[in-house]
C-alpha cells in the first residue's frame, strides 16, 4: 500500500493551529503521519512569514528536515502559484543544485505555463517528477503530447471535483483520459468533499493515492481532523478494508 501525507499544500493559520507550516513543525507531523502508516511526504515550503516559495532558501530547509524520516521519499510543490512567471520559477528550480538536501521528487502540473521546461530541470537534477494531471485542464492531452512523458516517476492524478455525490464518476473520467498513463504508475487523490471518496476508489483499484490536510481538513465522517496523523490512520483502514474486499490482502 502506497500512501502518501500530503503534510500543508495551501493550507495557513486560518485554517487551524494542526496545519504545520515551518521545517520542525512539518517534520513532528510528517513523523507521526510515518508512524500512522505514511510511505511518502510531501509539503510546501514556507517562509518565516508563511508565504509559499521555490526558493532554495526555503525549500533546503524543509528538506534537510524532512530527511531526519530514514527512508521516507520527500517532495515538495512546484506549482505555479508560487511563482506565476515561468522563467523565474524555472530558475528557482534551477537553483535547487546548489542543495545540500534535494527532494526525492517534485510535481508539476502539467496544464500550468512552463511545466515541461521544469519538469526537465528537475530531471536533469536527477529529481524525480510527479506529472500532475487535474480533472477539468489540458493537463492529460498536454503529457499526452510530451517527450518527457515516459521518464517522469508517476502520475498524479488529481481530481479537482470537491463534491462528494460526483467526485468519484470525476475520478473515473480522469483515469480514463489517461489510458494506460504512457507505462507510468499512477497515483489517484481527491480534495475536500472529494477526497475520500476518491481515495476509496484509488483503494479499490490498486492505486497508490494520498490524504493530509493539503487535501482534507476533515475525516470520513466530516468531523474536523487533528493532525495529518489523525488523517492517515484513517486513510490507512480505509485501505486495508478495501484491500481485503479486492482479495489483495
Amino acid at each position: 500500500m502506497e500512501l502518501h501525507v500530503c503534510l500543508n499544500g495551501g493550507r495557513g493559520g486560518a485554517d487551524g493551529t494542526a496545519v504545520p507550516l515551518s521545517p520542525g513543525a512539518l517534520v513532528r507531523s510528517a513523523a507521526q503521519a510515518v508512524e500512522a502508516g505514511a510511505t511518502h511526504v510531501h509539503a510546501h515550503p514556507r517562509t518565516p512569514c508563511g508565504r509559499e516559495s521555490l526558493s532554495p532558501r526555503v525549500v533546503e530547509p524543509t528538506v534537510a528536515a524532512l530527511r531526519a524520516l530514514p527512508g521516507v521519499p520527500v517532495g515538495v510543490t512546484t506549482g505555479a502559484w508560487t511563482e506565476p512567471d515561468p522563467a523565474l520559477r524555472l530558475e528557482r528550480v534551477r537553483g535547487w543544485s546548489a542543495l545540500s538536501a534535494r527532494p526525492d521528487f517534485a510535481s508539476v502540473n502539467w496544464h500550468e505555463p512552463g511545466a515541461e521546461a521544469v519538469a526537465g530541470q528537475l530531471l536533469a537534477l536527477g529529481i524525480g517528477v510527479e506529472a500532475g494531471i487535474w480533472s477539468g485542464t489540458e493537463g492529460a492531452a498536454r503529457f499526452a503530447a510530451s517527450p518527457l512523458r515516459s521518464r517522469v516517476l508517476r502520475v498524479l492524478a488529481e481530481v479537482t471535483d470537491a463534491e462528494p455525490e460526483s467526485a468519484e464518476e470525476s475520478a473515473r473520467a480522469l483515469l480514463a483520459e489517461l489510458g494506460t498513463a504512457h507505462g507510468r504508475p499512477v497515483l489517484l487523490h481527491g480534495e475536500d468533499g472529494g477526497a475520500w471518496p476518491v481515495l476509496r476508489l484509488a483503494g479499490r483499484l490498486g492505486l497508490a493515492t494520498r490524504i493530509g490536510l493539503e487535501d482534507t481538513l476533515h475525516l470520513p465522517d466530516g468531523e474536523p481532523a487533528a493532525s495529518n496523523a489523525e488523517l492517515v490512520t484513517e486513510a490507512v483502514a480505509l485501505l486495508r478494508a478495501a484491500e481485503r474486499d479486492a482479495g489483495r490482502d
